[in-house]
């Protein structure tokens, strides 16, 4: 079904009306509150339930007044579908209550866009087997790159919650303990491998209680959305810390995510199955139907002084570990997942040398420099370099996307 709206929208829109992604937004006259992007335009959903859009519905209108979606989700799942359903039909209706109160539309551009999810934890997983390939090349063994459990479990680690930050948050270059050289004692310094990871995030939608497994068959409505995410790294801080426990400082100075959540049901039409998983993995991860998304992303770089070029383009859809798998695992021992909280799905690399999500797999770890448009080149990110990630999903006439997640590499802070 083709559906059109009253509002001009660009075909080439992230922000289509089978769309209608969440975020909140503050404007010179709105306090931070939730709205909805269509085109151009957010619609302010507070001012519209509270000229009645929703009060057939049961639908507190306090919800929108908040910072953060979590209370919205928390209405759970019909809710959400009937707002969904109401502001669709709204835009696509030539009687519209909205088309009447156009007041109630912001223009993007004049809107600020804040951290969309209160977010308790953040877990990231290592879905990608083309990427846990290229990073054992590179740090382990290139014969083994995979160790024994990845195939048999999705492997995670839990990151900083308290420094993920919505796009456009610059990202200050961290220090750390670095070793030079194998055996060397390490020196304390300014990262030189400041890394991008290309990810997407899933936001958990119901909660489960502590000790309560979700089952990989009921996985699925357990998330309410999904945005784009760049967990930020510093390689040479991350290799000399990360055995035995995992990554620490060269992760968790910064993740950026996308100001935009996009629901799942916007994404059902881009389901696909995932990749044969071989030796089969045990009964509780054993997932059927069609799990993963076929959906187009992009990075670019712009230097401090030049101009953007896309430097990698990659998509999902061939990722070994899907999200019902990684619920599942991630409460298998009774572990509770919170409303809000934020699961990534770690680097999405393809086989393509193009689609490899991570400067460490683009330069292979800083022997092979990339060369830029102007000349210039890069073996990781430097000062004012700005990364952005671009993703949208096509099939027919329907364009799902997520806008733009962004972040400019400043200085490391100067210490005391």
């Amino acid at each position: 079904m083709h559906l059109s709206s009253w509002i001009d929208i660009d075909p080439e829109s992230d922000f289509s009306l089978y769309n209608l992604p969440y975020g909140i937004f503050s404007s010179a006259s709105r306090s931070p509150r939730v709205g909805m992007a269509i085109g151009s335009f957010i619609i302010d959903l507070a001012a519209a339930s509270k000229i009645g859009l929703f009060e057939d519905f049961e639908i507190p209108n306090e919800v929108f007044y908040r910072d953060s979606l979590n209370d919205f989700i928390e209405l759970g799942v019909e809710k959400h579908a009937v707002v969904r359903k109401v502001v669709q039909r709204e835009l696509a209706g030539q009687d519209s209550t909205l088309r009447e109160y156009q007041t109630l539309l912001v223009r993007q551009q004049n809107a600020t866009m804040h951290l969309p999810v209160r977010i308790s934890d953040f877990t990231d997983f290592y879905s990608s087997l083309e990427h846990a390939t290229n990073v054992g090349r590179i740090f382990r063994d290139p014969e083994e790159p995979l160790l024994p459990n990845w195939k048999h479990m999705p492997v995670a680690y839990h990151g900083k919650a308290s420094s993920v930050v919505v796009s456009g948050t610059p990202v200050h270059r961290p220090r750390g303990q670095i070793q030079k050289s194998p055996g060397a004692n390490p020196s304390f310094k300014e990262t030189s491998q400041l890394d991008f990871e290309l990810e997407m995030g899933y936001i958990i939608g119901k909660s489960n209680p502590l000790g309560q497994p979700v089952s990989v068959n009921q996985a699925d409505s357990h998330v309410f959305g999904m945005v784009l995410l760049n967990d930020w790294s510093a390689r040479d801080i991350q290799k000399w810390e990360y055995v035995p426990l995992g990554p620490f400082l060269g992760k968790n100075f910064s993740t950026s995510v996308s100001p935009w959540v996009v629901p799942m049901e916007a994404l059902v039409p881009f389901r696909v199955d995932g990749p044969p998983q071989d030796p089969e993995v045990l009964p509780y991860l054993r997932s059927s139907g069609e799990q993963n998304l076929d959906i187009n992303l992009e990075v670019a770089l712009k230097p401090g002084q030049g101009s953007e070029e896309v430097i990698c383009q990659s998509n999902p859809k061939d990722l070994y570990w899907n999200i019902s798998q990684k619920i599942a695992h991630h409460t298998i021992n009774g572990c509770n997942l919170r409303i809000g909280d934020l699961l990534g799905t770690g680097t999405i690399s393809g086989s393509a040398s193009t689609s490899y999500g991570s400067m460490l797999e683009l330069t292979h770890a800083g022997a092979k420099p990339m060369v830029l448009a102007d000349g210039g080149k890069r073996r990781f990110l430097e000062d004012f370099d700005t990364i952005t990630m671009r993703a949208h999903g096509q099939k027919g006439n329907v364009r799902v996307g997520f806008g733009e997640l962004s972040g400019e590499v400043l200085p490391a802070i100067e210490l005391d």
